[in-house]
C-alpha cells in the first residue's frame, strides 16, 4: 500500500478497498483517539516514518468520515 494520498477520496479508497477495512464509527474513533496521542505506540511510529504533517493529515480525514456517518 502506497502511503502518499493524493485527496481524502484516494486515502478512503485506500482504506476501504486495499487494506478492507471499515471505516465505522468505532474504528474512526478509536484512531482519533490514538492519532491523537503522540505516546501511542502506533502513532509514534507513524511520526517517526512520516512525521507530523502527515499524521494530522490521516487524523483530519478520520475526523472527516466519522463526521460523515
Amino acid at each position: 500500500m502506497d502511503f502518499t494520498y493524493e485527496s481524502y477520496a484516494h486515502w478512503r479508497a485506500e482504506m476501504t478497498e486495499n487494506a478492507k477495512l471499515t471505516l465505522d464509527e468505532a474504528y474512526c474513533k478509536s484512531r482519533i483517539e490514538a492519532l491523537s496521542n503522540d505516546g501511542d505506540p502506533s502513532t509514534s511510529a507513524l511520526l517517526k516514518a512520516y512525521g507530523a504533517a502527515h499524521r494530522d493529515q490521516v487524523l483530519s480525514w478520520f475526523q472527516q468520515t466519522l463526521a460523515e456517518l
